[in-house]
């Protein structure tokens, strides 16, 4: 069978958007480019301008177990769709092992991004370490790097 290149994403979840924003300067700041970067949250608007802002361009939206109305933009979100394109349908704790993480981290994601947080992932895996450290200086709740991906 052949081995499937997937990406190995650094998570962590900010607990509102200005402590998103600061993490995400610094992470700017470390040299990862937004060409790298998942930005997932509950549908706000200053969720919404975060993610123009950042990303350059407007967040898809969608209908999320747990989280209700949400939008993100980023390739984590296709890697949580999978090829069955039901993450709408079974929400980010069940989808979550696609992306390498356990179905306990998926639902604390999910919990934290369900009280207003904001999730910031990171697709670099030469330097998933350096993501991680960022995240967890700059507040990222739970942060942690995807280490089972390509084996699940």
């Amino acid at each position: 069978m052949a081995q499937v290149e997937q990406a190995l994403y650094t998570i962590g979840v900010f607990q509102d958007v200005p402590w998103a924003e600061r993490g995400i300067d610094a992470l700017k700041q470390q040299g990862f480019g937004t060409d790298v970067m998942t930005l997932l949250a509950k549908t706000t608007p200053e969720a919404t301008a975060l993610i123009e802002r950042v990303l350059g361009s407007a967040p898809e939206q969608m209908e999320l177990p747990v989280l209700g109305p949400t939008i993100a933009r980023g390739s984590l979100i296709q890697a949580l769709n999978g090829s069955a394109r039901d993450l709408g349908r079974i929400g980010i704790a069940a989808a979550i092992r696609r992306a390498g993480f356990q179905p306990h981290d998926g639902l604390i994601y999910e919990t934290l991004a369900a009280r207003g947080g904001v999730l910031v992932a990171i697709a670099h895996a030469p330097r998933a370490a350096d993501a991680l450290a960022v995240l967890q200086s700059y507040g990222g709740g739970n942060a942690a790097i995807g280490a089972w991906s390509g084996r699940v």
